[in-house]
């Protein structure tokens, strides 16, 4: 997922590479699969699967000036 937010920024938005950073990485609910799944004595058992959303924004490091550090 990560070389993929890299890529984009690349080729999409014109970024430098050596300078992206991780600005922020969440994880969300997507939705939810559901299945069966026999038992015996002709019961069933409810199965979920669970899904979910990758998001990665990077950035561009703004470079620090040794001008205002001093």
């Amino acid at each position: 997922m990560l070389q993929a937010a890299i890529a984009n920024a690349e080729n999409n938005h014109q970024l430098d590479v050596d300078r992206l950073v991780v600005k922020e990485a969440s994880v969300g609910r997507a939705f939810t699969l559901s299945r069966f799944h026999t038992r015996g004595r002709g019961r069933v058992a409810h199965i979920e699967k669970y899904f979910s959303n990758l998001t990665v924004i990077v950035r561009e490091r703004e470079e620090e000036r040794e001008e205002e550090k001093a």
